[in-house]
């Protein structure tokens, strides 16, 4: 009987949902018309007898009737009644047809997209790599200053941007990247962006067409390869050795419209670029006519040896785009990032950053702007280098009793990971599923893999894993790398 059915349905509603009457009753016809209980041309009771079955005010049951004549599930005939719209899909058919096209709702690009290099597996725990420790960041400060800049804002700074940024700000990134990382430039090459990811793809589009080939490191940092499928350029992995990115004759042999190399800290073998690497990179761009992207993500981060200059330094053919960041000194959800573009380029870069992706944020980067000018940026990253030292001296101690012929780290100089090379036989997912257990995440290299098949090992993470953690972790997981090299030496 229909007036039980909907009541059973609105019984069910209302303790989750805490509907009116009228919109419990709404629901419930809905409901029962949907999944076909109630099938096309059939005859609704009179609003009179639902209401005496219901137990309801009549008025509740005339809103609801009229709000499904509204919505074109029910009709109204004068003389013979109110009755189901014959137009109304089924769920039941509904539900086939999803199933029909299960796998068919994403375009090869989105299917690719959704289910290459998971970022979501990268849970924040001891050693994730590509994460940083923003726990002691200056809130209070901070908030201060955003207060400041909301309660003294003009009406136009709360619109986009169209000059590429807050001007102090861009002044404030010029200065530190002409003294620390030795770039030349001028204020106006540089353009705020909502962090790496923006820039990469605002480079993409501007660079490339759809089909033109980018020349990636192999292992390659995913969210590089993420940004240049979502444009759709075809990648050609060149493999990476202890100097970096090493392009062999067969590489040359496929022309690049674009290079993305990370030279000061391969992400994430954490191999530094060679002077003679970097000469001859900058002279295949020359040679192709390529771009050259350096993203120079964890720079403000070296621990031992000298500074590693930019390649962006090197460049006399204005060939070179440099992409920073400001998310591993400060905090991620910031996005905030900034980008520096040929002279060339400037006017190009920002009327289609204005068009593309409609800048904004100036009150956030007038804080960020003052934040640097008073000298707290440079107060933060001191404490952050002392930080993150203390926690990779306590990491690589506790590695020591793994490392041999077989085992070597790379890449602890600098950033807030290392790698921890295995043999090309060992099964490194599994070694990182077997860690997993333990309440630890780690990454296996080859699943930053696009070709090869010979890199082998763990990428270690130390910027979140605060000190206790590591010095008590840490031999757990040297434990298990040296459980692993034990049996592969018994299988030999």
């Amino acid at each position: 009987m229909l007036s039980e059915l909907l009541l059973t349905e609105m019984g069910r509603l209302n303790p989750r949902h805490k509907l009116p009457l009228h919109r419990q009753l709404y629901e419930a016809l809905r409901r029962a018309i949907l999944d076909g209980k109630l099938s096309a041309g059939d005859r609704l009771p009179s609003s009179r007898e639902l209401a005496q079955d219901l137990n309801l005010s009549r008025n509740t049951v005339l809103a609801a009737l009229n709000q499904l004549g509204v919505e074109g599930y029910l009709v109204s005939r004068v003389g013979s009644g109110t009755f189901v719209n014959d137009s109304v899909p089924k769920t039941a058919m509904r539900r086939q047809s999803v199933a029909e096209n299960q796998g068919a709702t994403l375009s090869q690009r989105g299917q690719a997209l959704a289910t290459t290099f998971c970022a979501a597996q990268l849970e924040i725990q001891p050693f994730t790599p590509g994460l940083a420790d923003f726990s002691a960041f200056p809130v209070a400060l901070w908030q201060r200053l955003q207060n400041k800049h909301w309660r003294m804002t003009y009406p136009e700074m709360l619109d986009y941007s169209y000059a590429g940024g807050y001007a102090p700000l861009r002044r404030a990134v010029a200065d530190y990247l002409r003294v620390f990382r030795s770039v030349p430039l001028e204020v106006a090459q540089v353009i705020i962006t909502s962090g790496t990811q923006q820039s990469l793809e605002l480079c993409a589009q501007l660079l490339a067409d759809h089909g033109d080939t980018v020349w990636l490191e192999d292992p390659a940092y995913w969210g590089a390869v993420k940004a240049f499928m979502a444009t759709g350029l075809r990648p050609h992995p060149v493999a990476v050795d202890q100097h970096g990115i090493a392009p062999q004759a067969q590489d040359q042999a496929t022309s690049p419209r674009l290079i993305y190399v990370t030279p000061s800290h391969q992400y994430p073998t954490g191999a530094v670029m060679s002077l003679a690497r970097r000469q001859q990179i900058l002279s295949i761009a020359r040679q192709h006519k390529a771009w050259l992207l350096e993203d120079d993500y964890d720079s403000e981060f070296r621990f031992s040896g000298p500074p590693i200059s930019s390649l962006a330094g090197l460049d006399s053919d204005q060939r070179v785009l440099y992409l920073g960041s400001f998310s591993k000194v400060l905090y991620p959800g910031l996005k905030l990032g900034y980008l520096v573009v040929p002279q060339a380029l400037v006017a190009s870069f920002k009327q289609a950053h204005y068009d593309l992706n409609r800048p904004g944020q100036m009150p956030l980067q007038a804080a960020l702007a003052e934040f640097i000018e008073m000298g707290h940026f440079a107060s933060a990253l001191r404490k952050a280098r002392h930080s993150y030292a203390e926690r990779r001296r306590c990491l690589l101690a506790a590695l020591q009793p793994c490392l041999g012929q077989q085992a070597q780290i790379t890449g602890a100089e600098q950033g807030l990971h290392l790698c921890l090379r295995l043999p090309a036989v060992v099964d490194d997912q599994a070694l990182a599923e077997r860690i997993a257990t333990l309440g630890l995440t780690v990454r296996p290299l080859s699943a930053y893999c696009l070709q090869r098949s010979d890199a082998k090992g763990l990428v270690i993470g130390y910027g979140y894993a605060p000190l206790a953690d590591i010095e008590r972790c840490g031999p757990l997981l040297a434990r298990s790398v040296l459980a692993t090299l034990a049996q592969l030496r018994r299988k030999r």
